[in-house]
């Protein structure tokens, strides 16, 4: 169901960059890295290319991915929690809890159906989420978590700069421990939108993020196709190598970079099953993409940006060092912001192998099935809030997170 249309203004406003910083604002010439003086480690070359540190364990058995589409009218998306302060991630720590983040800074946890009041972590005094695109924007759990308690999140501060932080579960498996964080990276944003923010921790044990161009509109500085800066990228760490984080070997370019050419990848995932690596990354004016990776893939792929917004020109043409989308859609079609989402690997044969992901502002989401070297494309449901996220349990089930304060799961009527 279609926004309403000051819901509509104000998010495009801040996504396709009309947002301008302020007067008295820095702009960096590119942007830098920083050392983050809370620490005084950097980061390492990691000499093993093998996997660092346990791996996530392998997904159940499960049968053939479904080569057809299912009657999207005999499945709804089910509330499961409600009164969040915008949510915007799901994760899960392998203990069947769903841990929800809220955008000001606050990690919240369901358990046994029920959302608890006290949170999990809250960092709100250091988070900035002045911007619509600002906040704590990611959250993922070591796949050793149940060993060693660490999780790490994406979050702006109050500078509006991005930080990559790791935190230590307490004593109470329900509360972590705000005063334990490492901060691993920072990064200057010069605009306050294009964040980016997602984490996940791949098929490989290393943790990757996802980080838009810097903002403001067509990315005037040029990050996304500069394999230095690390804006407008996809990055990998090794984050038990070293203190605070090494960089694996290999990194196509001798730095965290692992892929490039991305304007605002807010939300990235592996497939359970295969490995394979899922981006739906928020374009300009006009296209939003979804691209495609499958597991085992070299680093170094360029995904286009600012060359290219989706399958088309931007402020270059179409090449073969350029990895084009596996899919896309157009604003006039029904959209202003893709939302990634997740394969889905859970109890209802039907959705089996099936990628899900959605429009923010329209609440439309489709299902794309990979077979062989085709993909397919459907529109399923046209859900009439807002999608700020999708979430995968242990399990395989999908969930949506919305912006308006829900939490639902994909169930069978």
């Amino acid at each position: 169901m279609r926004r309403l249309i000051l819901l509509l203004v104000l998010f495009v406003a801040a996504c396709n960059g009309t947002t301008t910083p302020s007067a008295t604002e820095t702009i960096p010439s590119t942007p830098t890295v920083d050392p983050l003086t809370q620490t005084s480690l950097s980061p390492t070359t990691s000499s093993d290319t093998s996997v660092a540190g346990q791996t996530p364990s392998a997904p159940p058995a499960t049968s053939s991915s479904t080569t057809t589409f299912p009657d999207p009218n005999a499945f709804q998306w089910q509330m499961i929690a409600s009164g969040l302060a915008r949510p915007d991630t799901l994760s899960v720590d392998g203990s069947g809890r769903l841990f929800v983040i809220e955008k000001p800074g606050r990690i919240r946890i369901i358990q046994n159906g029920q959302l608890l009041d006290q949170p999990f972590l809250d960092i709100s005094n250091r988070v900035g989420s002045s911007g619509n695109e600002q906040g704590l924007l990611g959250l993922a759990f070591h796949p050793n978590y149940s060993q060693n308690g660490r999780f790490f999140v994406n979050y702006t501060d109050n500078n509006g700069n991005t930080v990559i932080a790791r935190y230590q579960v307490s004593s109470d498996p329900n509360v972590a421990d705000p005063n334990s964080e490492m901060k691993l990276l920072g990064v200057d944003q010069p605009f306050p939108n294009h964040n980016g923010g997602i984490l996940a921790f791949g098929p490989d044990g290393y943790l990757y993020a996802g980080l838009g161009d810097g903002g403001s509109q067509g990315d005037p500085y040029g990050n996304a196709q500069n394999t230095k800066a690390l804006l407008g990228k996809l990055l990998r760490l090794d984050v038990d190598s070293a203190e605070p984080y090494a960089i694996p070997s290999d990194n196509p370019f001798g730095n965290e970079v692992w892929a490039y050419g991305l304007r605002n990848p807010w939300r990235i995932s592996f497939d359970k099953l295969t490995g394979d690596l899922y981006i739906g990354d928020v374009g300009q004016n006009t296209w939003e993409e979804i691209d495609y990776l499958p597991k085992g893939s070299p680093g170094g792929t360029n995904f286009g940006w600012n060359l290219r917004e989706g399958a088309h020109d931007y402020k270059g043409s179409a090449s073969p060092d350029l990895t084009e989308p596996v899919t896309e859609y157009s604003h006039q079609e029904g959209g202003c912001s893709v939302t990634g989402g997740y394969v889905y690997r859970g109890s209802m044969p039907e959705w089996n192998g099936i990628y899900l992901f959605g429009d923010y502002c329209t609440g439309l989401i489709w299902g794309l099935i990979h077979s062989g070297n085709n993909w397919q494309k459907q529109q399923l449901f046209d859900v009439d809030f807002t999608i700020t996220s999708f979430g995968q349990d242990e399990k395989g089930e999908v969930y949506l997170v919305s912006d308006s304060g829900g939490v639902y799961e994909l169930v069978k009527k």
